[in-house]
């Protein structure tokens, strides 16, 4: 397989999942697939340290939340022997039940088989075996500081609260972030036995009275960091676009600079491999009822190229009115190649492609169902 192709994009969806196959042309694409038909999968991940490894996050009507594993890219699937699950609550306690798996990341480099989740409602988790058995991960889960700022399990985003966005700093595996929406951006420097807030400079929602000084009424939506300059995280929040370069601690919100009729609220973001400057972002109508729709219903990418000073719209190829799909925070994503490629999936099932880093935009897969994530890897 390797002999035939050099791409490789996992679709994640609300009934199963696909695996899109190319050259570096990428202008045919042979489909395998579905995987999974009928259940909810979060995310498929390829492991970077083998380009073999798949692990998929799913949520099955008979087995519940679960984690499966291949080894020869799909051809055969084995469940986890112990997927992620919360403690036991002691006797006469209400205690918490992982409703699916939403995010996976894999670890570093340096450290072969070992998988972090992250789930719904909120909880860390780490498995050592390269997916076979995972177990809670440092004391975030049962912190009562992080319970509280988790909140209601019947609060928060539409499909339940979420730990996501897990960042394994690629120079150093002891350097950790994750957002959780709600409860802010944490950092940890020791491998997870201690987690500092990262805030500061965030906004919360207006009109409400809520106090930004609590971590609770934060919602990262989804953070990235610059694979070329892992000192540089952007973030989409619910709350606006945003940069941070450490070691400063206060975020610094780029997306006042998006034309304002557009405004900078949305879900996901992508930055470029090699270029810490730019970065891409797909914004939906933020008003206030939130529709959860491409603003005024004309879908566009917006990129910058440098830091967020400036915005440029990206919609050529792309429907010009009546679109009212929108893109959720793990379903954009880039490849490697030079001019690199830009993929995202729809709400509405449509799976898009640029060759050109979003200068143009062609719809490569229709009628797919509600793409949930996207992850494109060259292999």
């Amino acid at each position: 397989m390797k002999n035939i192709t050099t791409i490789a994009l996992l679709v994640s969806t609300r009934k199963g999942a696909w695996i899109f196959r190319s050259d570096p042309m990428r202008t045919t694409w042979a489909v395998d697939g579905p995987h999974f038909l009928g259940h909810i999968i979060s995310h498929l991940v390829l492991d970077p340290r083998d380009k073999t490894t798949l692990l998929a996050a799913a949520k099955t009507g008979h087995l519940g939340p679960t984690i499966f594993r291949s080894t020869d890219w799909g051809a055969t699937w084995q469940e986890a022997a112990q997927p992620p699950a919360f403690a036991q609550a002691p006797e006469g306690e209400t205690g918490r039940a992982v409703d699916h798996t939403f995010w996976l990341s894999p670890a570093h480099r340096n450290e072969p088989d070992a998988w972090y989740a992250g789930t719904s409602p909120q909880g860390l988790f780490r498995s050592t075996d390269g997916g076979v058995t995972w177990a809670a991960f440092s004391s975030v889960n049962d912190d009562p500081q992080y319970r509280a700022w988790m909140g209601s399990e019947k609060d928060g985003t539409p499909d339940g609260p979420k730990l996501h966005s897990i960042i394994v700093d690629p120079r150093d595996p002891a350097h950790l972030y994750f957002g959780m929406s709600g409860g802010g951006v944490h950092e940890s420097l020791d491998g997870g036995q201690t987690w500092r807030l990262l805030i500061t400079g965030m906004n919360v929602v207006e009109g409400f009275g809520f106090d930004a000084a609590n971590p609770a009424f934060h919602d990262p939506h989804c953070l990235r960091l610059c694979p070329s300059n892992p000192d540089r995280l952007y973030q989409q929040n619910h709350c606006g676009i945003y940069r941070l370069d450490r070691p400063a601690e206060t975020w610094v919100r780029i997306g006042k600079n998006m034309p304002e009729e557009v405004g900078d609220i949305g879900f996901t973001m992508t930055v470029h491999p090699r270029d810490d400057q730019t970065a891409w972002v797909f914004p939906m109508d933020g008003t206030q009822v939130w529709p959860r729709t491409s603003p005024d219903g004309k879908p566009a990418v917006y990129a910058t190229h440098d830091g967020g000073d400036t915005w440029q719209r990206q919609d050529a190829g792309m429907p010009k009115e009546q679109a009212w799909w929108t893109v959720k925070r793990q379903a954009m994503c880039c490849d490697s190649h030079d001019p690199l490629g830009l993929y995202f999936g729809t709400t509405s099932g449509e799976l898009w492609m640029s060759r050109d880093e979003g200068q143009n935009w062609e719809c490569m897969a229709r009628h797919l169902p509600e793409i949930y994530a996207l992850e494109a890897v060259v292999i």
